[in-house]
């Protein structure tokens, strides 16, 4: 009599697989799959297309604060801050302009640290001129002396 105790892990890699196919059926979308002919975008779920369309955009770009505010727009633009969109310092602007108070100016020394902040070790922020916050004007903000639209130009 032969030992067969290699059929029972094969046996039970099977039956996973096969309670695994069950569970895929059940929990899979009928509207998943890959409609069309090809594979080129892959496999989606259809209905996803209409909720993106639904979907509400915060962010609306440099190009919509210019319309209303050509004079900063302008000088941003001078600047070397003219890499940074308007919206990652101001915050995303969906209400805005129907709403002005959705988007407080946030002048907290926070803000500017994230890029500005000397770090002690080497990084790609490198060219950029970083301060040390504890000896760097410690208690005041940074836009009361700085410009944030041109940073070149004190106030």
């Amino acid at each position: 009599m032969k030992s067969r105790h290699y059929l029972r892990p094969v046996f039970l890699a099977l039956g996973l697989i096969i309670v695994l196919l069950i569970v895929r059926f059940f929990l899979t979308p009928p509207d998943f799959g890959i409609h069309g002919r090809n594979f080129t975008y892959g496999f989606f779920r259809l209905s996803n297309i209409d909720e993106w369309k639904a979907f509400t955009v915060k962010y609306k770009g440099q190009q919509t604060c210019a319309e209303c505010h050509p004079e900063n727009y302008e000088e941003h633009e001078k600047s070397k801050h003219r890499i940074i969109q308007c919206e990652n310092c101001h915050g995303p602007a969906l209400n805005h302009p129907d709403d002005p108070e959705t988007l407080p100016i946030d002048t907290s020394r926070a803000l500017c640290l994230r890029c500005h902040a000397k770090l002690p070790y080497p990084n790609k922020r490198g060219q950029l001129p970083g301060i040390d916050p504890q000896e760097h004007n410690p208690e005041a903000a940074c836009s009361e002396c700085h410009n944030p639209h041109n940073p070149n130009l004190e106030e």
